[in-house]
Order: C-alpha cells, then sequence, then structure tokens
C-alpha cells in the first residue's frame, strides 16, 4: 500500500481493504480460484437479472403490443369516420326517429319497453344480452339520430337491466 492510497481513503475503507487482502492472501490457490468462479457467477447472474432479461422480454411483447395497439387504432379510426357521418346526416323528423326507435325495440321482444314524451324516448329494460343493447343504441344513433343523455345500467348474470334516456330530432334539445 502506498502513501498515496492512504491518503486518499477514508481510513475504514483501507482497513478494509487491508482486511481482504489478509483473507485473500490466507487462502490456498484453489479456494482463490473457486472465489473468483463464484464471484463471476454471480456478476452474470446480475448483469442477466438486471439487463438482459428484462430487454429480451420487452423484444418479445412488443409485437404483441404494437398489433394490440394498431387494432385500437382502427377501432378509434372507424369510430371517429362513424361520427363525422353522423354529423353531417341530416337530422331526422321526431315522429319518424319515434318509428324508428320502436322498431328497433321490438327486436328486443318483451325484455325492453319503450315510453316517448315529447323529444325525449326512455328505454327501460330487464335481462338485456350486451350484444342486444349494443345494437340497439346502433340503431336508435344512425336511424333515429337520437342521442344518449342518460343512462343508469346494472350488471347482472341474465344481462343488463336499467334505462336509457336518449334525445330524439338528430340530437337537438
Amino acid at each position: 500500500m502506498s502513501a498515496t492510497d492512504a491518503l486518499t481513503l477514508p481510513p475504514t475503507l483501507v482497513d478494509a481493504r487491508s482486511q481482504v487482502r489478509r483473507f485473500w492472501q490466507a487462502r490456498v490457490p484453489r479456494e482463490r480460484q473457486l472465489i473468483t468462479v463464484m464471484a463471476v457467477a454471480v456478476a452474470i447472474l446480475i448483469v442477466w437479472l438486471v439487463a438482459v432479461q428484462p430487454a429480451l422480454r420487452t423484444l418479445h411483447q412488443a409485437p404483441l403490443d404494437l398489433a394490440r395497439l394498431d387494432d385500437q387504432m382502427q377501432q378509434m379510426t372507424l369510430a371517429a369516420s362513424e361520427m363525422q357521418t353522423l354529423r353531417s346526416a341530416s337530422p331526422v323528423p321526431t315522429e319518424q326517429a319515434t318509428t324508428a326507435l320502436r322498431a328497433a325495440t321490438a327486436s328486443l321482444g318483451d325484455k325492453a319497453k319503450l315510453a316517448v314524451q315529447g323529444d325525449r324516448a326512455t328505454l327501460s329494460f330487464t335481462g338485456l344480452p350486451a350484444e342486444a343493447l349494443r345494437a340497439w343504441l346502433g340503431e336508435a344513433r344512425s336511424a333515429a339520430r337520437a342521442r344518449p343523455l342518460e343512462a343508469q345500467l346494472v350488471k347482472a348474470a341474465s344481462g343488463y337491466t336499467g334505462s336509457i334516456t336518449v334525445s330524439l330530432g338528430g340530437g337537438a334539445s
């Protein structure tokens, strides 16, 4: 140990360093070799766990994430174009909208009832499957130009129960 080492290192590190040197020199060459191999193995394990494995996981997962995000982007683009189409469509008279809503409600059977009051309509339903509810909302939006105002939904094992209030006349209140 040189005088410059003693001046630059704190005393506790100098003591620790000398203890490690004494420990290392007290080992026979075979023990030194085993300790070196173990230290290299631990270093390789740490590098694998910290750097390589997460990078490989990211590379493996990236194509799946990109495909999922592309699907979401296509759905959003489709919804945006549908919205533009519906916005540019001419308003439907209240009588025609009411007729379209009654026809859409008739396809739901006895699970749903439609009540129309002025320029608003309320669909009350019990045990309605999600696909049937989605189809009714799509028909209400496209054929009747109805705009949802309020929804109260409760999901049960038999389907959805609740009510949806829509505004008629092309969405104008």
